[in-house]
């Protein structure tokens, strides 16, 4: 318990000594011990083999317990798979007395709304569709409690600010825990069928594909944002001046995207763009990349390769999809006097043109090893000056729009006070 600070330990006494008062009732209750030791047995194996296969927590048979056990019961069954499942980080003991208390808890809740609905009756005598009604409201109950506590834990044991530890931890866990719940129902009315138990385990099967299918995609997903940061890392220890500059790029292409009402799928694959646009420089040699003084003409169009560069290093990344083109196309003008094409207009993919003003944006916005940052206000202004020529005044305007309602704090990417000296070309991005 060393490891846990004392307000948190004092926190988990709290849940747990609850979670006590919610079993206290067991002895005096008359309810067919063979379910809740079955139903017990069954949650503690499938912690067992989602845990061990990554797949996560699997609440359908403990929901599918709050439907067809009375409250302290109900909560009962959630205590021999969570004090034996595996557990992440140390200490492992308090971490399993805190899973088992919370989960006690937030069944006992489930439970007692159900019961206090009708549910369990509803249950009984399968009538649908009034048993979804106190089914969805005991889901409710427990994502509820669930949240409550996991944001209180987080406040509390890792020291998130207490403004952020409960944000958003209702509404992500809704739709899995809902799916979860709808699985437990039916377990619960085939348990009540005359097929008995049997039938009811039949349910399990496909939630248990369809959380293998989920955890790949996460890994899946783990994967790529490896692979994005690999590619980042070497941009970033190359050119030390403009450290942190893609991850920026990808946060301002990502408020312009949202800004613009793209869909999450996409504003992700921009994300994805901004982050990489630079990774050619990778083929461009150092010494021109760190050179204080201006660039010769050769030099330049050294320079100007690293688009075609780095789309030849991510056009086999098909996770990218347009994001691709955005790496290749982020230098291009709108009067055609960009590179590495000289497109014009429309002819530049869109998440180009998104890039393209998020670059510059941060590309003023933060010190170079040729000048100091200029105050947003100023980029914005210069941004606006160059719209219809050089960006899309739609990208501009959405970024204006997204700064006014977000906020930016741009970042000195260099590691020291820098050294100014006078760009190489006074033309906006030039040496990005």
């Amino acid at each position: 318990m060393e490891a846990i600070p004392a307000r948190a330990r004092a926190y988990v006494a709290c849940v747990a000594l609850g979670a006590l008062l919610c079993l206290l009732p067991l002895p005096s209750l008359h309810t067919p011990w063979w379910a809740v030791a079955l139903l017990a047995a069954l949650y503690a194996g499938c912690e067992q083999i989602t845990r061990w296969r990554a797949l996560g927590t699997f609440y359908p048979v403990l929901l599918a317990g709050a439907f067809l056990l009375p409250p302290p019961a109900a909560a009962l069954v959630a205590v021999p798979g969570a004090l034996l499942s595996p557990v992440a980080g140390r200490p492992r003991t308090p971490r399993r007395i805190w899973r088992a208390a919370e989960l006690v808890v937030a069944v006992w809740a489930a439970a007692r709304v159900h019961w206090e609905l009708g549910g369990r009756d509803a249950v009984v005598a399968s009538d649908f569709p009034y048993a979804l009604l106190p089914a969805l409201a005991a889901v409710l109950a427990f994502c509820l409690v669930l949240s409550v506590l996991d944001g209180g834990i987080l406040a509390l044991a890792e020291r998130v600010p207490v403004r952020r530890a409960w944000r958003g931890l209702f509404l992500r866990s809704l739709a899995p825990i809902g799916v979860h719940g709808l699985a437990g129902l039916m377990m619960a009315v085939l348990w009540r069928s005359p097929y008995g138990p049997f039938a009811a385990l039949l349910v399990l099967l496909p939630m248990c594909v369809s959380a293998w299918v989920f955890a790949q995609y996460h890994r899946e997903r783990a994967a790529h944002q490896a692979t994005i940061r690999a590619l980042v890392q070497a941009v970033d220890i190359k050119d030390e001046y403009t450290r942190g500059h893609s991850e920026r790029v990808g946060q301002a292409s990502t408020m312009i995207a949202r800004e613009l009402g793209m869909d999450d799928e996409r504003v992700e694959v921009l994300r994805f763009a901004g982050i990489l646009h630079d990774v050619g420089k990778l083929g461009v040699p150092t010494r021109l990349l760190r050179k204080d003084g201006p660039l010769t003409p050769e030099e330049r169009r050294v320079i100007e390769l690293h688009p075609e560069y780095g789309h030849e290093m991510v056009r086999g990344i098909a996770f990218l999809g347009e994001a691709r083109a955005a790496v290749l196309h982020h230098h291009e003008r709108l009067d055609g006097s960009g590179y590495p094409y000289g497109l014009v207009g429309t002819q530049i993919p869109e998440c180009a043109r998104v890039v393209a003003v998020a670059d510059a944006f941060d590309a003023m916005t933060s010190t170079r090893s040729y000048r100091r940052a200029r105050p947003v206000a100023v980029a914005l202004e210069e941004l606006r000056r160059c719209a219809g020529a050089q960006f899309d005044p739609r990208m501009v305007e959405a970024l204006v729009r997204a700064l006014g309602r977000h906020g930016w704090r741009p970042a000195v990417t260099a590691g020291e006070e820098p050294r100014v000296t006078p760009p190489a070309d006074s033309r906006l991005g030039a040496r990005r």
